[in-house]
């Protein structure tokens, strides 16, 4: 770590126009949502949640499953949702410290509530198949905490974190910054946070997704809201290799960090972008249920309906509603019939045995 860290220096005026930008970005997404009412603002902080902790895995290269992720934030928020299915404790884990950065983004953060989230995520003192220390600082034991890439003998050490004894002060002096600084911008203090954290690498595993989860809640205390509608995991994810170039490249430099700042302010603006996809999609849900009206329709179709509102790979057909709602064929293709007659679903080009089905798209 460089002298007189960890006192961080940046170009605030070079930063204020895309800062500005980024407010106003915020406040009129928060506003949509705001219209949206009750039941379609928790379906989309839903889908945002979902993504959020899809993504901060992904990037690590662990794959979680989006229903999975989604049945365990579901249960957690008191959202009604079909296809609940069963999920590993390592998925409910990852949930969990989402759930507790944002649901109680006010709280104070602590060495306690960090231990905790490290705990859920590393449920069986395990990363991979490696014993780790779970639910405390890492140890001299652990040896030197080095991120590295190459083969065995040549390796390239592109990071290393300050040593394991040092680890208690620098989280001491991180704690009390994040919980009491009032003077940062709070997106800046998002970024910030992100980074400081990531540098000291404070846990033998998982630094990375605590690090965004800090992230997350920052954000929230800047919202002002524990309802996440845009998802800064899934646009890090998507831009992975610029994100651990310029951490690196900020890691090796002086304690000015614009260059990093100015890389997170503007993955943050893209993020709030692919938030109207987001919308999009809350909303395509609310218009096919509409369509569906009072009009009776039976579990089955319920079911299959709502699996493909969240995603279903691939194209329906009969034999996989069959499968699916555990019925016969005939019975299949009488309720797919019925949905086509009611204009809840449209046939795909072609016919016959490959004949498939999707949602009809009614939008003015």
């Amino acid at each position: 770590m460089r002298k007189k860290w960890p006192a961080f220096q940046w170009d605030e005026a070079g930063l204020a126009s895309r800062l500005a930008a980024i407010r106003h970005a915020q406040g009129r997404l928060l506003g949509r949502m705001d219209g949206l009412g009750f039941r379609l603002r928790g379906e989309a902080n839903l889908a945002v949640m979902t993504a959020e902790v899809v993504k901060t895995s992904a990037i690590e290269g662990e794959i979680l499953d989006d229903r999975q992720v989604r049945s365990s934030l579901a249960r957690r928020l008191g959202i009604k949702t079909a296809g609940i299915v069963p999920v590993p404790r390592a998925v409910d884990g990852v949930v969990e410290m989402m759930i507790d950065a944002t649901r109680k983004y006010n709280e104070p953060l602590n060495a306690e509530r960090l231990f905790g989230w490290h705990a859920a995520l590393f449920p069986t003192g395990r990363s991979g198949i490696r014993r780790i220390t779970v639910g405390a600082w890492r140890s001299a034991e652990a040896g030197p905490m080095q991120v590295v890439s190459g083969i065995l003998g040549r390796e390239k050490v592109h990071f290393e974190a300050p040593e394991a004894a040092r680890v208690p002060a620098e989280m001491n002096a991180f704690l009390e910054w994040f919980n009491v600084d009032p003077r940062t911008d709070p997106v800046i203090k998002a970024a910030l946070a992100h980074f400081w954290f990531v540098t000291i690498h404070p846990f033998e595993d998982g630094n990375g997704r605590i690090a965004r989860a800090i992230t997350d809640m920052a954000l929230a205390r800047s919202d002002s809201s524990a309802d996440r509608f845009y998802s800064m995991s899934a646009q890090i994810e998507a831009e992975r290799k610029d994100y651990y170039a310029v951490i690196e490249q900020s890691q090796k430099g002086t304690l000015d960090v614009t260059g990093w700042l100015s890389w997170f302010v503007d993955c943050l603006g893209r993020s709030l972008d692919r938030a109207e996809e987001i919308l999009s999609a809350v909303l395509f849900k609310a218009r096919v249920w509409q369509r569906v009206g009072n009009a009776h329709i039976n579990n089955r179709q319920r079911k299959i309906i709502n699996q493909l509102l969240d995603g279903f790979e691939g194209n329906l057909n009969t034999s996989k509603y069959a499968k699916l709602t555990h019925c016969s064929s005939d019975t299949a293709l009488r309720d797919i019939q019925e949905l086509l007659d009611r204009g809840v679903f449209l046939r795909n080009p072609g016919g016959g045995r490959s004949a498939s089905y999707r949602i009809a798209d009614n939008s003015p």
